[in-house]
């Protein structure tokens, strides 16, 4: 593809959070999130996408052969709506841990925060406020 045309599309077209408890990981980004995840199966994998419209860039939890999750590889940042906040908030609660608190980038960019989630994986999160 390329630089033009790669420009016109999204660089992310979809993640995959690795998962050794695919119940307690859909639980946690249920609850952290607020949304319901939807339950699908690929051989021998199970996924719990998250949701999204039309094309939009989406991603899953996902548990099975050759997927094992790691705090310290590349990190996915998952849209936490209008303010961070609420999300961040109940990450302790639903079994995991504050990594990075809300970070100010600048009033374009919005904020930005790290958390370790139930499984052991280091996950960022973004907000315009």
């Amino acid at each position: 593809m390329a630089q033009a045309e790669m420009s016109k599309h999204n660089v992310a077209v979809w993640f995959e959070i690795p998962a050794r408890d695919f119940a307690r990981a859909k639980r946690f980004y249920e609850t952290v999130f607020g949304v319901r995840l939807t339950d699908e199966r690929m051989g021998d994998h199970v996924l719990g996408v998250f949701p999204h419209a039309g094309d939009a860039v989406s991603g899953c939890v996902m548990s099975g052969p050759g997927y094992a999750p790691a705090g310290d590889g590349a990190v996915v940042y998952i849209n936490a709506g209008a303010d961070l906040s609420g999300a961040l908030s109940r990450v302790e609660a639903a079994g995991g841990k504050v990594a990075l608190p809300k970070t100010f980038l600048s009033e374009e960019i919005g904020y930005f925060a790290h958390f370790i989630d139930s499984e052991g994986n280091r996950v960022g999160m973004h907000s315009l406020h």
